[in-house]
């Protein structure tokens, strides 16, 4: 999937829940679910969205593994191979399969080091992130928990679809994420997607000027609702 520049930079300017609207009005209705649908939490929240291709994975740590270490050291690290290479700009997608119950911290000061060192620009998971406040500036987690340990975490499986937060997602899927959660652009939008972000905010602010001015009452938002609909789709 080719992305242009200008739609990616527009991207990484607008919060997940103007795409979520935006991809609504680029489809001309309302119904879209590809969205996570569950309160997510942010390493960094200051730091805005981030967008890229999914890099999938899936990994578990509440139990010790029974594999041997040699086969784990060696997962590890086709994990990594997996997470270096792809199309850009990518994000790791990691699923924990011990969630809801989820205890082992996959990512920290250190794994968020390496995978910006490897050319993600951040990570998406339902499992747990630690060291707040030492993470890799400019590599932000969209994550399920915090916790203090590492536990017994280790890879299960690279590539595969994984599921976050009701949310499915495939390898080399568009994914959008910020604090509020992420969403999957469907790849037939993606030809309208800029119309449709310039057509929502335009129409936002048929409701947002008035509302903002002294004076503003019922027949006012009457008025600027009816106008607001028309717009919008």
């Amino acid at each position: 999937m080719n992305i242009p520049d200008d739609l990616l930079q527009l991207l990484r300017e607008c919060d997940t829940p103007t795409v979520c609207n935006a991809i609504e009005v680029a489809q001309g209705q309302r119904g879209f679910t590809d969205f996570t649908k569950s309160t997510m939490l942010s390493s960094a929240p200051e730091d805005g969205p981030i967008v890229g291709f999914a890099r999938t994975a899936r990994i578990a740590g509440r139990n010790a593994p029974r594999e041997p270490v040699e086969d784990i050291r060696s997962r590890r690290l086709a994990y990594f191979r997996s997470m270096a290479s792809g199309p850009r700009p990518a994000i790791a997608v990691v699923e924990d399969e011990d969630f809801p119950g989820s205890v082992a911290a996959w990512w920290g000061e250190v794994h968020s080091a390496v995978h910006k060192g490897l050319g993600l620009t951040g990570a998406l998971t339902n499992g747990v992130i630690r060291d707040l406040g030492d993470m890799e500036p400019g590599f932000q987690v969209v994550a399920g928990s915090i916790g203090p340990s590492h536990g017994h975490v280790h890879v299960r499986d690279i590539g595969s679809p994984v599921e976050i937060f009701g949310l499915s997602i495939s390898q080399g899927d568009l994914v959008h994420a910020d604090r509020h959660g992420a969403v999957v652009i469907p790849p037939d939008v993606i030809p309208g997607l800029r119309a449709a972000i310039e057509t929502l905010l335009a129409s936002e602010q048929i409701i947002l000027g008035p509302a903002r001015r002294p004076g503003f009452d019922i027949e006012q938002l009457e008025t600027a609702w009816a106008a607001f609909e028309r717009a919008r789709t």
